[in-house]
């Protein structure tokens, strides 16, 4: 496993790899992707990052919070909107996933999922 540079901080949108152990219940478990949320800025200052998960899991295709996308060569994602996560991404050894970052439409996409969960925006 490759450790990033030491001046690298996740970004919103990046897709990165996090330890997600320990899990509890229904909770993902060990190394998988997640979709950043939090800006950089955040991310560097307090040492964490809010993303959402992201699997491969053909389970997922009936999962009506599952945000799915065809990312590089034909894979199927899908970008977990019921399971935001907030990690110390320095201790879990976080590090870039190879595809960079999202497409805005599933960005989007999976935000407004999110939103509709937890209803954060104003009304």
């Amino acid at each position: 496993m490759a450790t990033p540079a030491k001046h690298w901080v996740p970004d919103r949108r990046d897709m990165i790899w996090v330890n997600f152990n320990p899990q509890r219940g229904a909770e993902m478990k060990d190394e998988h992707p997640m979709m950043v949320l939090s800006p950089k800025a955040f991310n560097e200052r307090t040492g964490l990052v809010i993303g959402l998960p992201m699997t491969h899991a053909p389970s997922n295709e009936t999962n009506p919070f599952a945000v799915k996308f065809t990312a590089a060569k034909g894979e199927v994602c899908y970008v977990l909107s019921h399971q935001p996560k907030s990690f110390a991404w320095r201790e879990r050894g976080a590090r870039p996933h190879a595809w960079k970052q999202v497409p805005p439409a599933v960005f989007e996409s999976a935000c407004e999922e999110l939103n509709a969960i937890i209803a954060i925006a104003a009304t």
